[in-house]
């Protein structure tokens, strides 16, 4: 189907890619990961013709068509949003334009007729006459209400125009579909839907994300992108992290025998395969885990940052209580009549179909806000450290290094020494001269493993996370999950990322513009109830 032949890729003396070599077949989902600058992004625009490799090249089969994702929110601005999806098949999109052109003639002649009728032919061949509705029922999936689908692109919200580039990408079943963070600023419903949906998807996905839970949902391969080559691996992300990971261990044993190695690995490969929940092979075109060969499983050169909070003292039965906050403004009502009582080792979700209304909400508890009413009070045994959605306020001084960045937030002499705030950073895969760089100029996921640098030195027994794991790469956000996972004290966060949200959360309290939704559950299990979901619409109405 969808080939790359001795492809390399080099930007100035650095090798991205070299002369890799590997096969995408029909009916398989690959999950492309990789650290960060692996070249995940650029892998994915080389495949779809936007960029062009140094050497080797890309063979998609005859006849078959790509659809890719487009990262261009303003590309389509013109246009009407269900034209905008119908656009995703071009071929298609032509001949119903060129059809409209020739019925639209004043002047209308026998030819035309004759043209128009080719056309129609063709045009239904490909399905064309159900196309407006394919496109309607798509967009109304993606939560796209039907009066929208008639206005111009430029009239949607940044959210709405990501969710109409997506049925765009999906639209008229695509041999090939290349999608690059397709979940970003989707709901957890929404995010469902496009799960089950590729699930049982019938031609080759290609996708890049963030998300666990959508990689693990929909893959059948993880192509991993490690030492400029590509390696595809059966399973989804959860057994390949697995497994790599038991590799990894392997090989740190030097002298274990190579049959208790494989005997090892044989058993994991069966333990995970059982699991049917884990491995969510969905559907019957999905090849199963017990196929793989245990040679095949290998160690990553992957680097995962040491996140590990610790707590200064253990925190008293007391941690927060909250009675009747509320907050609006001119345009929206963020909460109202908020009232629950943070209990200790709580590790509580904060959920809203409104983010602006949960970041609202944070500030208000870290002193950065105030309530219109209402009052909320901290256990005077707690200290809370806060992970704020906007960071960049803590790296506004282009005089500062990471090392004099860090040392602002030590409280002893000891961690005050160089030689403490380097091994500290390092940790956090800060290492050597990277330790020296100016604060100023740090990527979004350098910014956050720093705040969370800053979090750890301040050993609280109470944390807050407004969207943690956002511009994290999965290998920090895999740290950072077991690290909260493993955390004694009392959490609240917030996130898209749906593994993070279900494996960390024995809590879930959702904010609406009508109070409360609090529940002691797991994520999953929150949104599977049907009483929640019910109470949902109505908190919502």
């Amino acid at each position: 189907m969808l080939s790359v032949s001795n492809l390399s890729v080099q930007f100035g003396k650095r090798v991205l890619f070299d002369e890799v070599n590997t096969k995408f077949v029909v009916g398989n989902c690959y999950g492309i990961i990789g650290a960060n600058g692996a070249g995940k992004s650029t892998f994915l625009k080389i495949l779809s013709g936007e960029i062009e490799p140094t050497s080797g090249g890309v063979h998609l089969e005859p006849g078959k068509r790509m659809s890719v994702l487009s990262q261009n929110h303003y590309a389509f601005d013109e246009v009407e949003v269900l034209n905008a999806v119908m656009m995703g098949n071009k071929e298609l999109f032509d001949i119903k334009k060129e059809m409209d052109a020739i019925y639209a003639k004043e002047d209308f002649s026998e030819e035309d007729g004759i043209k128009a009728g080719e056309l129609g032919v063709e045009f239904e061949e490909m399905g064309g006459w159900n196309a407006e509705s394919d496109a309607a029922t798509l967009l109304s999936n993606l939560g796209i209400k039907e009066d929208q689908h008639y206005t111009l692109m430029a009239e949607l919200d940044g959210k709405a125009k990501v969710r109409v580039l997506l049925a765009q990408a999906l639209f008229g079943n695509p041999d090939v579909l290349i999608m690059d963070e397709p979940t970003n600023d989707l709901d957890f419903e929404t995010i469902g839907w496009l799960e089950h949906f590729l699930a049982n998807y019938d031609n080759t996905v290609i996708v890049v994300s963030h998300d666990r839970h959508f990689l693990d949902a929909v893959c059948t391969h993880i192509s991993d992108i490690d030492y400029a080559k590509i390696n595809h691996y059966s399973g989804n992300y959860s057994f390949w992290y697995e497994s790599s990971q038991l590799a990894a261990k392997q090989r740190a044993q030097q002298n274990k025998k190579a049959e208790d190695k494989k005997k090892e690995l044989e058993e994991f490969i069966r333990r995970f395969s059982a699991n049917v929940a884990k491995s969510k092979q969905a559907t019957s075109r999905k090849k199963m885990i017990e196929k793989l060969n245990v040679d095949d499983i290998k160690p990553s050169s992957r680097r995962y940052p040491a996140i590990i909070f610790d707590r200064e003292r253990e925190a008293g039965d007391q941690i927060l209580n909250v009675e009747g906050l509320s907050l609006a403004n001119e345009e929206e009502v963020f909460f109202n009549d908020i009232s629950f009582n943070l209990n200790k080792g709580d590790k509580v979700a904060l959920i809203s179909k409104n983010s602006r209304a949960v970041t609202a909400f944070y500030e208000v508890l870290n002193g950065h806000a105030n309530a219109d009413n209402g009052k909320f009070q901290w256990g005077v045994t707690t200290t809370q450290s806060y992970l704020p959605l906007d960071n960049s306020n803590f790296f506004v001084d282009a005089s500062m290094n990471l090392v004099d960045w860090l040392r602002q937030y030590a409280k002893t002499e000891e961690e005050r020494e160089e030689v403490y705030l380097r091994g500290f950073l390092g940790k956090m895969i800060f290492s050597g001269e990277e330790a020296l760089k100016m604060c100023n100029v740090l990527s979004g996921g350098e910014k956050v493993r720093c705040m969370l640098s800053r979090m750890m030195m301040k050993r609280a027994n109470v944390l807050m996370l407004d969207e943690p794991t956002n511009h994290l790469d999965l290998e920090s956000i895999q740290a950072f999950n077991n690290s909260l996972s493993n955390f004694k004290g009392t959490v609240l966060f917030t996130t898209h990322d749906h593994e993070f949200a279900h494996t960390v959360a024995n809590r879930i309290i959702e904010i609406t513009p009508n109070g409360v939704i609090d529940r002691y559950s797991t994520f999953d299990e929150y949104l599977g109830d049907s009483k929640v979901k019910e109470l949902r619409k109505k908190m919502y109405s």
